[in-house]
């Protein structure tokens, strides 16, 4: 089956609550590394192939709980807490080609965001193939899990993608309308339980709480937030993700209208699951959003 054609069957109108044959705690404790704010403003230098040096003094392990987000009373959705598990296998399989993923990955997951948030456009324009284990082979280079709590994205960097993507002129027509960068993430092999993400709802996340903090690359400068403590924040996971389900997370939204704009989250270490866990294999591609 093309992908035309699958994603022309609706969509499951939500996922199980838990997977198959799996029993899953209602949270777990674990540790989360937030930024250690300072009053000054955070600086990265990022190297070739995006490798980044961050000085661990900036950060701090947290205990947090992280509540399994399949057993909450009312699911997660991208407006109100900034993420939403979906279910949707993906037709495309072959993600050690990234030529491949380009040419079919990247179509099959435009017919989706469309489908499941309303946006008149939407452009796939990166992606990401994690392993925790990272390695080289050849030209392909996997990236490891994230381990600091952030959100890819700022108030100031989300206009400038869009500018960087559509050039100044048409990026000034769309400004008027609402856009967003979605990422949609998923596992390569599942279930997932090696790395998972934990995202905090962001309406449990002040304003305050993003910190603004600069990339620095060899020929310019970029901005994501790192999350700074609060011990209000809720977090939510979803334990043992299969291959047939998806994240999709919210990197910026345009709007300033009470919906969520950003998302903090990370990769962490479930302790519920078994020490003989599979490596995490995981892909996520960005996307720009553009609403009538």
């Amino acid at each position: 089956m093309d992908y035309q054609t699958a994603m022309a069957a609706p969509l499951a109108a939500a996922p199980s609550l838990r997977p198959e044959g799996a029993e899953t705690p209602a949270f777990v404790i674990a540790e989360v590394s937030y930024l250690e704010a300072n009053g000054s403003k955070p600086a990265i230098l990022v190297g070739e192939e995006g490798a980044r040096t961050e000085t661990d003094s900036l950060f701090v392990a947290r205990e947090v709980e992280i509540a399994n987000g399949r057993l909450t009373a009312t699911p997660a959705k991208l407006d109100e807490q900034g993420f939403q598990l979906i279910r949707h296998g993906a037709t495309f399989k072959d993600f050690d080609d990234p030529d491949a993923i380009k040419q079919h990955y990247y179509p099959e997951m435009e017919c989706l965001l469309k489908r499941e948030t309303g946006a008149s456009s939407v452009l796939v324009f990166d992606h990401n193939v994690r392993k925790e284990e990272p390695e080289i082979d050849g030209e392909i280079v996997y990236r490891p899990p994230v381990k600091r709590i952030h959100n890819d994205y700022t108030a100031k960097s989300g206009p400038q993608r869009l500018e960087d993507l559509l050039g100044a002129e048409q990026a000034a027509a769309v400004a008027g309308k609402r856009y967003a960068i979605v990422n949609v993430w998923r596992a390569i092999q599942g279930p997932l339980e090696s790395a998972p993400l934990a995202l905090a709802d962001t309406q449990s996340v002040p304003d305050e709480d993003f910190v603004a903090s600069d990339l620095v690359y060899a020929d310019r400068v970029g901005e994501i937030y790192y999350g700074a403590y609060r011990p209000s924040h809720r977090w939510v996971y979803y334990p043992r993700m299969e291959v047939d389900e998806a994240l999709l997370i919210k990197g910026f939204d345009s709007a300033e209208d009470g919906r969520a704009r950003f998302v903090l989250h990370t990769s962490f270490q479930d302790p519920s699951v078994p020490a003989d866990r599979l490596p995490r294999h995981s892909i996520e591609v960005r996307s720009l959003l553009i609403f009538d």
